[in-house]
């Protein structure tokens, strides 16, 4: 069958048209600027990618743009909808309403809507692209899956703050985790190639992009994860602060006359290895260039990142009491040797050596420990898409 995988913001849409037998991509692209002007990106598999500019005043617009590029007469993908047999909806936040992907009914999406305070900038978008697929495609099956699905398998220890108890109880104030698609991919895929038993292994996934998150997935469930009730918490990533004292943001407003907004936006957009590398930028490409060239701020950047990853990839070892794989992903994690490197320096402990040569390479599945080490490590390419394609065609 033919799925179609859709994932809104609030002013872009990303998707592929999946073959879920082959699991070969059909087509795949981006709109960008949505409530703007507009733009539509389209590739057919084998072919150039096709621009085009044209006005998308909401999601509506632009999904139906997507549509008929798939059915084009020249490059289109397939030959009428009538070949789209489903479409998997990525959503962010779930809340604790849902720890598995869910067929999408109206009563699916209120409870996708309650969850809207706690994903502001991207529940409501999730949402809008849910209504404009219902409204062109009324009679085909759809599915969403969650962000934070994943993570719902951890335990009470794992997901509460040291906060009065009454606000988790009236406002359900907890840890969620975010990137969950990524992370049971990831870990399912690392057990299958590394040759483990995911029913009785211990595995580490750090999902290290501009947004960053690490997880300890235990016997193929997530026990512990980096981010907390939204995606700011844990790792220092490309703009966002990651872990910092609360007290600092009193501080600041105080220091700079800002409201909490003001701070917010400071956390979130201006802070990470962007705002330490005194805004040279969020790209790690920039900064390793940066670092050879002898910019000490890009170098900090790097080392302040690396630092983090693994004092994390450390905690975790704790939770599982071992760890028998290390798995890197997503862009940096992918791509970024020298991450790799200097975050895997700090395992010795581990029995961890890597395989210099292995790990000169990037975007693809390879072991870059040596044979000797004590606990693997690896390069698992993700594949978020892939797996939406999977959990929608697993329930319809």
């Amino acid at each position: 069958m033919n799925v179609l995988v859709i994932n809104c913001g609030s002013s872009s849409l990303k998707y592929q048209l999946i073959n879920s037998d082959s699991e070969e991509v059909l087509a795949k692209g981006l709109c960008e600027r949505i409530g703007i002007d507009g733009r539509l990106v389209y590739q057919k598999a084998g072919c150039d990618k096709e621009t085009t500019e044209a006005p998308m005043p909401t999601h509506k617009e632009a999904i139906q743009m997507v549509l008929d590029a798939l059915v084009n007469e020249k490059t289109g993908a397939i030959a009428s909808l009538a070949e789209v047999n489903a479409v998997g909806h990525r959503i962010v936040h779930g809340g604790e309403k849902f720890a598995s992907s869910a067929v999408i009914t109206d009563e699916m999406m209120a409870a996708v809507a309650e969850c809207n305070d706690l994903a502001p900038l991207h529940n409501p978008a999730n949402l809008i692209g849910i209504n404009a697929c219902k409204e062109l495609m009324p009679d085909v099956p759809m599915v969403g899956v969650f962000d934070t699905a994943f993570h719902q398998t951890m335990p009470a220890k794992a997901y509460l703050y040291g906060l009065p108890y009454e606000y988790y109880e009236k406002y359900k104030v907890r840890r969620y985790g975010f990137h969950g698609t990524s992370h049971s991919f990831v870990s399912k895929h690392a057990a299958e190639f590394l040759g483990l038993d995911i029913n009785h292994s211990k595995i580490i996934v750090c999902h290290l992009g501009n947004g960053a998150s690490i997880s300890a997935v235990k016997d193929g469930k997530c026990v512990d994860t980096s981010m907390g009730l939204t995606p700011l918490e844990g790792l220092v990533m490309g703009t966002r602060s990651g872990d910092i004292d609360p007290a600092i943001m009193e501080f600041l407003a105080k220091k700079e006359n800002l409201d909490i907004a003001g701070v917010m936006n400071v956390l979130n957009k201006k802070s990470g290895v962007y705002g330490l590398s005194k805004e040279l930028s969020s790209d790690f490409r920039d900064l390793e260039e940066g670092m050879n060239s002898g910019n000490e701020y890009a170098a900090n950047a790097l080392e302040v990142f690396c630092y983090r990853v693994a004092k994390y990839v450390g905690s975790y070892v704790a939770a599982l009491n071992g760890v028998d794989a290390i798995a890197f992903t997503a862009g940096i994690g992918e791509n970024a040797g020298i991450v790799r490197e200097k975050v895997c320096e700090h395992f010795g402990y581990l029995g961890i050596k890597l395989d210099a040569e292995a790990n000169s390479k990037r975007g693809e599945d390879m072991v870059i420990s040596t044979p000797d080490s004590n606990v693997k490590v690896a390069v698992i390419p993700t594949n978020e898409e892939l797996a939406i394609c999977r959990e929608t065609v697993a329930l319809v």
